[in-house]
């Protein structure tokens, strides 16, 4: 069973998870307006990946006999800068989403709480994996804004993410 700190504290995951599959799809309809069907694809595929992390944390807390408490999701921003802004901001927010999970699993370690750790590992491996493909991202941009059309080839290149729902062990 969770304790009531944990859940709480699972229970805001489960919305800032929400809210990053929220900023995401704002991200992609902004990339859909400016004629970047690539880049939107890329962060459709995000937002669902994220959507996904949130039914993880509400099936998790639900399988430790928690109650799942929702909030009000923020609405992210509309418009960037830049094509290169947007990932940067990507890269900016799940630096924070890392940081969030870190919390929890410093939690679970001084509780003891071991089925939450094991819980929390997955997510800590996954954030490691989420801030190098956005880090891969921005590195092509260097190439992308020095040559003419490097935009459009790396849209067509963001086009080729699929979606593959998270696999983890619980």
């Amino acid at each position: 069973m969770l304790k009531p700190e944990t859940e709480k504290a699972f229970c805001a995951q489960l919305g800032a998870e929400l809210y990053s599959s929220y900023l995401y799809l704002s991200m992609s309809a902004w990339f859909a307006a400016q004629d970047l069907p690539g880049f939107a694809n890329w962060l459709l595929v995000q937002a669902k990946e994220e959507l996904a992390h949130a039914m993880l944390f509400f099936d998790h807390i639900q399988q430790r006999g928690g109650k799942v408490t929702l909030g009000p999701v923020e609405a992210p921003p509309a418009t960037w800068y830049s094509p290169k802004a947007v990932f940067e901001q990507v890269l900016a927010h799940e630096q924070k989403v890392t940081s969030l999970i870190n919390k929890l699993m410093d939690s679970a370690v001084q509780e003891k709480d071991h089925a939450s750790r094991g819980f929390l590992q997955w997510f800590v491996d996954e954030q490691v994996e989420e801030e190098d493909s956005v880090r891969a991202v921005l590195a092509k941009f260097k190439f992308a804004d020095a040559a003419p059309g490097g935009i459009y080839i790396l849209d067509q290149e963001m086009g080729q993410r699929v979606f593959s729902p998270p696999k983890q062990n619980q």
